[in-house]
């Protein structure tokens, strides 16, 4: 059990105590959604990879091979329940025109995503501590019905639109998230995000979801499966379906694998990514014992 637990800090920052900091690497990747946790004081995180993103769509202009890499930086301050981040992409774009003959294919490059984002922990779930039930077999082994409240955050980040001429907005805009999370068992969590993005943007304010479910294999793999939806007033819904895996180096150290599609017959959307996380842990020098998560503890 003490194993399991410590795989769950690696891949989703799985929380028993009231603590933020684990004893392990506490990454967003490889799955889009994010946890209401953070990395803990004096932590600094980076979670980085390569991504290959192919779209057809039956439209007159279309954006048909991508290849970037992305890079999201971490860093708790002030709090256990306050991180600062940065999200970043730069890609190189094989674009084509449909409506001349013949079709018209030409490239761009440049920084697609530049994010300054802040989260914040509201409220951390408690657990029965269930190891200390001697007396009732029923009642060792019964489902916690608190299991069913989920730990909240909240996310803010700002688009100041610094980013490449050809993937500029209109202006600055801003985005929003409230960020859950329910440990079902030992080895299950489930991550939901709500969010609101683009917000200042004429007529391209989107509203979404991320619904992303991840089990413990073992003491150094896990997997996941995702579910994403966007929602907009001014073009096309969208939904996709993702699926991945992570494998725990070392405390300070994850590799993971990922991919997915939205499945539509009349389009082609899939995406490849394969990356890792790394983190400079300076925690330890001031931690105290009951602000860190132990493996050894149950919930």
């Amino acid at each position: 059990m003490k194993k399991n637990l410590f795989l769950f800090a690696l891949f989703f920052g799985f929380q028993i105590l009231t603590a933020q900091y684990t004893e392990i690497i506490n990454s967003k990747r490889p799955g889009f959604s994010e946890s209401p946790y953070g990395v803990g004081t004096k932590v600094f995180q980076v979670e980085a990879g390569a991504f290959y993103h192919k779209r057809a769509y039956n439209q007159l202009f279309d954006t048909s091979k991508s290849f970037g890499s992305s890079l999201f930086l971490r860093y708790g301050i002030f709090s256990e329940k306050l991180e600062f981040n940065l999200d970043f992409a730069y890609q190189q774009d094989e674009r084509v025109f449909y409506n001349v003959i013949p079709s018209y294919f030409y490239n761009v490059n440049g920084i697609s995503k530049l994010r300054f984002g802040v989260k914040y922990l509201i409220h951390n779930q408690k657990y029965t501590d269930k190891s200390k039930e001697v007396r009732s077999w029923k009642k060792r082994t019964a489902f916690d019905m608190k299991r069913l409240i989920p730990s909240v955050g909240v996310y803010v980040g700002v688009n100041p639109n610094f980013i490449g001429k050809d993937f500029k907005e209109d202006g600055v805009s801003l985005k929003g998230a409230v960020l859950l999370q329910n440990d079902i068992s030992s080895r299950f969590v489930i991550l939901t995000n709500l969010i609101a993005d683009k917000i200042l943007l004429k007529n391209k304010t989107e509203f979404g979801y991320i619904l992303t479910a991840t089990y413990a294999v073992s003491t150094k793999w896990s997997i996941f499966g995702e579910n994403q939806g966007v929602f907009s007033k001014y073009k096309d819904n969208e939904f996709q379906f993702g699926a991945g895996t992570a494998y725990l180096l070392n405390n300070n150290v994850q590799f993971d694998i990922s991919a997915r599609s939205d499945f539509f017959a009349d389009k082609t959307n899939y995406y490849l990514s394969l990356g890792g996380s790394w983190r400079l842990d300076r925690h330890r020098k001031t931690k105290k014992s009951e602000d860190v998560l132990k493996g050894e503890k149950q919930g």
